[in-house]
């Protein structure tokens, strides 16, 4: 779940400046690797018709999106900039559907792991380019629905005035009515069930396939360490549906602990949590790895490589 509520900010001065600055040290990284890596993926052609790659460039680029708009967000809520409500409405909308996006996504490369390994003979048949994108397709399309219910709910149950105040960007604006909220966190619970339960059911069907003869044990280690690092990324961007309410609770007790733990939960389950999938495959990942290394290099490295590649 998407906690855009990054009202962070302190009446200490020192504080502000040095919270910005971590943010923007842990951020403006993550930012320019996702670019470099995208880069990397629209150079190659072998890239642009391979299953896994297509997806792994998605997450790059809905990481990359959720980035830069939550970046946005903190700086001026550090600021203490308030926004026009009708502004804000879609701006975190927009953040919304990229976070729903990210699970759903990292269940998709799952499923195709699992192809590949348990269905070997299948994997080509069933994970062609056109499916995968017509898969890109359908997430979209749903990450899209649970947003748009909030603002029909929310035009239906608040005032002309409501919608005409200026505010602070954070999700919490479309769902003022504890109702909603609850129900929303309903909803984002019950996801999370339903993809853990697909990623396992991944994860188990690959190491039952690893210990039989006819499958490439090299292979089904590698997918099995993928999966892992997948369900550890969903468990971090998870955390996101649970803090909030711990947060809540800390609120009421103490203000400063409150600011403190909510710029920790920030740090470590927004911006952290977008740095496994870059892990995962761009560093992992051989063939992908030795393109994105070429491509931050320069000059005539960069051009022997490309020749090399074209005469392979």
């Amino acid at each position: 779940m998407l906690q855009c509520n990054l009202q962070l900010v302190s009446s200490m001065p020192m504080r502000i400046i040095v919270s910005m600055a971590i943010t923007q040290f842990f951020v403006c990284p993550f930012i320019y690797i996702d670019v470099l890596m995208l880069v990397t993926f629209s150079r190659k052609q072998a890239f642009r018709t391979e299953t896994r790659y297509i997806l792994f460039a998605h997450t790059l680029l809905v990481d990359l999106i959720f980035l830069l708009l939550t970046d946005f967000v903190v700086l001026i809520s550090y600021s203490d900039v308030l926004m026009p409500m009708l502004f804000c409405i879609p701006v975190c909308m927009l953040m919304e559907m990229v976070t729903i996006c990210t699970p759903m996504i990292i269940t998709a490369m799952c499923v195709e792991r699992y192809v590949a390994i348990c269905m070997p003979l299948r994997h080509s048949a069933l994970s062609t380019s056109s499916r995968t994108h017509t898969a890109i397709l359908i997430i979209w399309t749903v990450s899209t629905v649970r947003p748009l219910v909030d603002l029909i709910i929310l035009a239906s149950t608040v005032s002309q005035a409501y919608l005409s105040q200026l505010t602070h960007c954070y999700y919490e604006i479309l769902t003022p009515e504890p109702w909603h909220r609850y129900m929303r966190g309903f909803l984002y619970i019950t996801n999370f069930i339903t993809i853990f339960l697909v990623e396992l059911f991944c994860y188990v069907m690959i190491m039952l396939a690893a210990r039989t003869v006819s499958v490439d044990k090299k292979s089904a280690a590698k997918g099995l360490r993928t999966v892992s690092l997948h369900m550890f990324q969903l468990t971090l961007c998870t955390m996101e549906i649970i803090y909030p309410y711990i947060e809540d609770v800390v609120k009421q007790i103490d203000f400063k602990v409150y600011s403190s733990i909510r710029f920790f939960n920030f740090i470590t389950f927004s911006v952290i949590a977008r740095a496994v999938s870059p892990l995962v495959y761009g560093i992992r990942d051989e063939k992908f790895y030795t393109a994105f290394v070429c491509y931050m290099q320069c000059g005539q490295n960069k051009i022997s490589f490309e020749h090399r590649q074209s005469n392979t």
